[in-house]
């Protein structure tokens, strides 16, 4: 069969994270203490009721602030507030879930990450 590309949206939950996909408009939803775990629950669903194989799914993540430094643990949250010219204790309380980003908020936070990652692809390493 032909691979299945859907957006995994990842969101903080009590205990974990929180994800969904819309497939052939019905929502398909689960809980993971990991995004390895929720994506394995949610091809579980995905094949239970809609016979679609596990390994037919591939899934584009889309994460909240919260679920994405989770993720990205080891981004240091306050140099990439600095980086987007947003207040470091803003973005930790968007990291924390306490406050959630405006739209905009959140693609001056999208932007800043690729910009990092642009500038990381283009980084060599020397040694002797």
């Amino acid at each position: 069969m032909k691979r299945i590309k859907m957006e995994l949206i990842i969101e903080q939950a009590e205990d974990g994270l929180w994800g969904r996909v819309n497939y052939k408009d019905n929502l398909v939803s689960d809980f993971g203490n990991s995004v390895t775990e929720l994506e394995e629950k949610i091809k579980g669903v995905l094949f239970d009721f809609e016979d679609v194989k596990p390994e037919d799914v591939e899934f584009d993540h889309l994460y909240d602030v919260y679920a994405l430094f989770l993720k990205f643990d080891y981004l240091k949250i306050s140099k990439v507030a600095e980086r987007a010219g947003m207040n470091p204790g803003l973005l930790r309380q968007y990291a924390s879930g306490v406050k959630h980003p405006s739209a905009s908020q959140g693609k001056r936070i999208e932007t800043t990450l690729h910009q990092l990652a642009d500038e990381l692809k283009d980084a060599f390493v020397f040694a002797e």
